[in-house]
């Protein structure tokens, strides 16, 4: 049976991967992964995952599973940073933990097909796994431009799709830090966005990767929030994995926002009973460190100081980026007013091989860079490879 199976082609940021391992040059520059950096190129381990991770390996007294749901006093913790002082909405608001935000997203579209969603609407271009879970599940995808030439989100594209849609579809939104663009909604795009919603039988699933890495933990949930004002039910996907900086131990959660505590209850059931048959239980390592440091004030303090230094660089580079104006033929200033860790070139297949053959910087074909690869060090060099290959 075996013998049926078609090769399948390589993923390719792993293939990047090797080829930038493989180039000697000593100015390289790796754009292509999608993991902060500081600017000594490092991926560290927060000092206050650190300290958590020394008072569970002293304190942890059992291995037992937790269930599939996980660490519910993770998923409660977080719960006041996403969904403000309300964080239950009144008891309409719970969750459960998940392996990664990729976890939490396959999680959301497999409950939401259960629940008769088969069609989900979604802005392109978007993360590549989101397309895949979809297509994996059987889901038809229905897509809109999501950014406009001016490198400002497209509104009028979503509200021409969402005018399409009705009972029986989903909507897949990017909470704040647009993967890939870095283009993100206005608050007052996502008051729009939260009351066309709120007058549709369109469910909303938002991907929430990256809080905290945006304009602040505050701002970055605003989208989310707008939404769950506007809706009667909503799916949020969550992930721990870039604010906490903990990507290989996949630290996720899936909420769910229900109509009131009974439905709620049904729904976390359901969402029980897949995640058994999916991965039976989740991960607890990294989900227990983030419990324990949101736990207690000083960690926390810790974790909010390592998070606003990580975007604090991050601005910085945006920053310098768009104060370079332009770059050979590339206008560079939309840069800075984007958020988060990724952003999109207007490249073609060539001239991004130009600049990974000639100019040792390594960035995925479809032209994403992860803006945390720069630095004010390689930057220069950078902006000097565009203008080389854009001329």
């Amino acid at each position: 049976m075996l013998d049926r199976l078609t090769q399948q082609p390589p993923d390719a940021l792993l293939a990047l991967i090797k080829l930038y391992d493989a180039d000697p040059r000593a100015d390289k520059i790796d754009l292509g992964v999608g993991v902060y950096r500081t600017g000594q190129g490092d991926t560290p381990v927060f000092g206050a995952i650190k300290a958590a991770e020394a008072k569970l390996v002293a304190e942890q007294d059992s291995k037992a599973y937790l269930g599939p749901e996980g660490d519910m006093g993770f998923v409660h913790a977080l719960m006041p940073y996403i969904f403000s002082d309300d964080p239950t909405r009144g008891g309409r608001i719970d969750g459960m933990q998940t392996p990664g935000g990729t976890g939490a997203v396959r999680l959301a579209a497999a409950l939401a097909q259960r629940a008769g969603i088969a069609r989900v609407f979604m802005g392109t271009p978007s993360w590549p796994n989101h397309a895949q879970i979809l297509a994996d599940l059987g889901l038809e995808l229905v897509t809109f431009q999501h950014a406009n030439a001016d490198g400002s989100a497209d509104l009028e594209a979503l509200k021409a799709a969402l005018s399409g849609a009705g009972e029986g579809d989903a909507v897949l939104l990017h909470g704040c830090c647009h993967n890939p663009t870095g283009i993100d909604y206005t608050p007052a795009q996502w008051d729009e966005i939260a009351a066309m919603l709120g007058n549709s039988d369109v469910l909303p699933i938002i991907d929430l990767a990256y809080q905290g890495l945006g304009e602040g933990l505050e701002e970055d949930a605003y989208g989310a929030r707008a939404v769950i004002a506007a809706v009667p039910e909503a799916l949020i996907a969550y992930s721990c994995d870039k604010n906490f900086g903990l990507y290989r131990d996949r630290v996720g959660a899936l909420y769910v926002f229900a109509k009131d505590g009974e439905e709620l209850g049904r729904v976390l059931s359901n969402g029980h009973a897949l995640a058994r048959a999916a991965w039976s239980m989740p991960p607890d390592h990294g989900a227990a460190a983030v419990r324990l440091v949101l736990e207690d004030k000083a960690t926390t303090a810790q974790w909010l100081d390592e998070l606003d230094q990580m975007r604090t660089r991050i601005r910085q580079v945006r920053e310098a980026l768009g104060q370079a104006g332009t770059a050979g033929a590339l206008d560079l200033t939309p840069y800075a007013r984007q958020q988060g860790m990724f952003a999109m070139l207007p490249l073609s297949k060539e001239q991004i091989q130009a600049l990974r053959e000639d100019h040792a910087v390594y960035m995925a074909g479809s032209g994403r860079i992860n803006v945390a690869g720069l630095t004010l060090g390689n930057l220069p060099k950078f902006i000097a490879a565009l203008a080389a290959v854009t001329a």
